[in-house]
């Protein structure tokens, strides 16, 4: 079951919506339909499910509906036709008080202009959710402090907003959400009026406060950038209408329009793919348990100057060369003991191929691409050169 579920979704602004939903869906432009209803389709017919505790990242550019769509989640604005269930429970159908529990309990939303209260401590401000909720003040102190925490502020509890920095704003703006433990995080561009540097701070730090909390995370940008380095899958709105959702690599490497294809054009792919996006199974490996001998013959077989050692569960040990093989050969050693070295690059499956190159430079072995100490695959130099090739000649265009 979806967390979030989105079905046939539209939002109108305007009077006449029956007849500006009649028109859209035989086919007719935004601009068409407002001039003949003189109402507005925000959101045009969206679909798609939300899973439990992924980041779910809705990306256009201005006027596509994005933001419009996340505010329908909490029904700050009202939904003009369709479904969108939280839990099986469908938010247009809310009483009241379910509406109300759902703003204050459940989704927490996080703006782009922070709004703090300029007259409020840190602590205060980050509470403030649980005071609206009439937690007593030492409980939501309490609970304040430690989100706080969570977010790098500790220490800045009885500071006021005014001497903070943006990107410190934010983080405020953050614990907020996260102090009233909902389940889902709602941010509209929340890292849009952050300096570069700063912006990309908070991205990390989101990133890494995901992998412990798990939350759904409902996240709108324009910055593709920011959308693939986040999202575990990314929407693309256009007038309306969701037009893709996949991963960062699908809709990278597998655009569904021409769109879509000239929305990425300019994307950085060394910032959004990773090793385990081009990683392959090594030519071959030894094992921990084979000698000098077995080992020159698996190097001979491949015709590879080296090859990494795993024992019999996987666990990468190491790795051998033919040079100190043959020396370990001819000493008469029955072990890899003497001829194993531990000079090789490793890397983990969600390392940027911008981190690799330096690697591919220093070294001419195939890059390990390890977790938990398992060698999932190897990153050859080779491949890295041909995924780069591969985008700039074009070969990320638009598919029907």
């Amino acid at each position: 079951m979806a967390h979030i579920s989105i079905r046939n979704v539209y939002k109108v602004f305007g009077d006449d919506t029956r007849r500006a939903i009649e028109l859209d869906r035989e086919g007719k432009t935004r601009a068409e339909i407002q001039k003949e209803t003189g109402a507005v389709v925000a959101v045009s017919d969206a679909t798609v499910d939300i899973e439990k505790g992924e980041t779910f990242v809705v990306m256009g550019l201005s006027g596509s509906g994005k933001s419009t769509l996340i505010r329908m989640i909490n029904r700050l604005f009202d939904i003009t036709s369709g479904e969108l269930l939280i839990n099986d429970q469908d938010v247009a159908k809310m009483s009241r008080e379910e509406l109300r529990d759902l703003r204050m309990r459940r989704a927490s939303m996080v703006f782009q202009h922070f709004g703090l209260f300029p007259h409020r401590t840190v602590i205060d401000n980050a509470s403030y959710g649980l005071e609206v909720q009439h937690v007593k003040k030492a409980e939501r102190h309490e609970r304040g402090r430690n989100a706080l925490k969570m977010v790098g502020l500790e220490g800045w509890e009885e500071r006021y907003p005014r001497e903070l920095s943006g990107g410190m704003q934010q983080r405020v703006g953050l614990a907020r959400a996260l102090a009233t433990d909902a389940e889902i995080l709602l941010m509209d561009e929340a890292f849009s009026a952050l300096d570069p540097l700063i912006r990309r701070e908070m991205q990390d730090h989101l990133i890494e406060l995901q992998r412990s909390l798990h939350k759904t995370i409902v996240f709108i940008t324009h910055d593709l950038n920011e959308a693939m380095r986040l999202g575990d899958r990314i929407a693309v709105m256009r007038d309306g209408k969701i037009d893709q959702v996949g991963s960062a690599e699908d809709i990278l490497v597998r655009p569904a329009n021409d769109y879509v294809a000239a929305f990425i054009q300019d994307v950085d792919v060394t910032r959004v793919l990773t090793a385990e996006n081009i990683m392959r199974k090594p030519r071959g490996t030894v094992f921990l348990a084979d000698g000098p001998h077995v080992a020159l013959r698996r190097l001979d077989e491949v015709q590879v100057s080296d090859m990494y050692v795993v024992d019999r569960e996987g666990k990468l040990a190491g790795i051998v060369r033919d040079k100190e093989l043959a020396e370990a050969a001819r000493r008469g050693d029955r072990t890899l003991e003497q001829a194993i070295s531990q000079d090789y690059p490793c890397v983990e499956p969600d390392t940027q191929l911008h981190n690799l190159f330096p690697l591919a430079s220093e070294y001419t072995t195939p890059i390990a691409v390890c977790s938990d100490g398992k060698l999932l695959g190897v990153v050859p130099r080779i491949s890295l050169l041909d995924t780069m090739s591969k985008f700039e000649g074009g070969e990320n265009g638009s598919s029907d």
